[in-house]
């Protein structure tokens, strides 16, 4: 399952993305795993949370994106839910086909796998493909 969550600097998905993060640590039993680029959710998760900086392991693109998912699910099959805060900033582009593309492959990936998985984008939500918006 993915839910995506769109919209423009401001617009409150981080706190959303917060908020959701913190009732998965309380409520799931397996491992709550969140990526971004830079260091700003640090004090605002539950510690219980494994939180990644995607710049200390170089994810730049969808591709490399989409074997590490398969590393961190190799490396512990626990995962229920898994988090992604800011998905163009992460791979360092705004492609819509390779957005789409990715979302197909994550979506089928975590079902798969049990796993939840959300993701922030930031862009305004008009510009969001009905590929994206599928996953609203």
């Amino acid at each position: 399952m993915v839910k995506v969550i769109m919209g423009l600097k401001g617009s409150g998905k981080t706190k959303q993305l917060i908020g959701s993060i913190n009732d998965a640590v309380h409520n799931e039993s397996g491992s709550v795993v969140c990526m971004e680029k830079g260091n700003k959710l640090r004090f605002d998760i539950d510690y219980r949370a494994r939180l990644i900086e995607a710049d200390d392991y170089g994810i730049d693109s969808y591709t490399f994106l989409k074997g590490f998912i398969s590393g961190l699910h190799a490396g512990n099959f626990d995962i229920t839910d898994l988090y992604i805060d800011g998905l163009y900033r992460i791979v360092g582009t705004d492609s819509v086909p390779d957005t789409d593309e990715f979302l197909q492959w994550v979506d089928q990936f975590a079902t798969a796998n049990n796993m939840k998985v959300t993701i922030t984008i930031s862009e305004d939500i008009e510009k969001a493909t009905d590929g994206i918006k599928k996953f609203f």
